[in-house]
């Protein structure tokens, strides 16, 4: 098995993205996640809808939806509604 890699300044690129993980964990390099995008759906938004005029805090809807505290707010702010305790 032949390996192709090209040592950058700070980073190792390998062609194998397994063998590329291997070699960053072993020199300390930080891994980034790959993320999945996750779309709203009609029964989400109802969700968040409600949870908003329960005013339920963004933690506990977080846990319960399963989405960040960050995409949740950024979500109510498209929809125009606000998001845990309103002062």
């Amino acid at each position: 098995m032949a390996i192709d890699m090209v040592m950058g300044s700070s980073c190792v690129f390998a062609k194998n993205k397994t063998l590329q993980a291997d070699v960053q964990s072993e020199i300390g390099e930080h891994v980034a996640k790959s993320t999945k995008r996750k779309e709203y759906s009609k029964d989400d938004v109802k969700l968040l809808k409600a949870h908003s005029k329960a005013r339920t805090p963004v933690a506990r809807v977080s846990k319960l939806m399963k989405r960040s505290e960050g995409s949740l707010r950024q979500k109510a702010r498209t929809l125009g509604i606000g998001l845990g305790h309103q002062r």
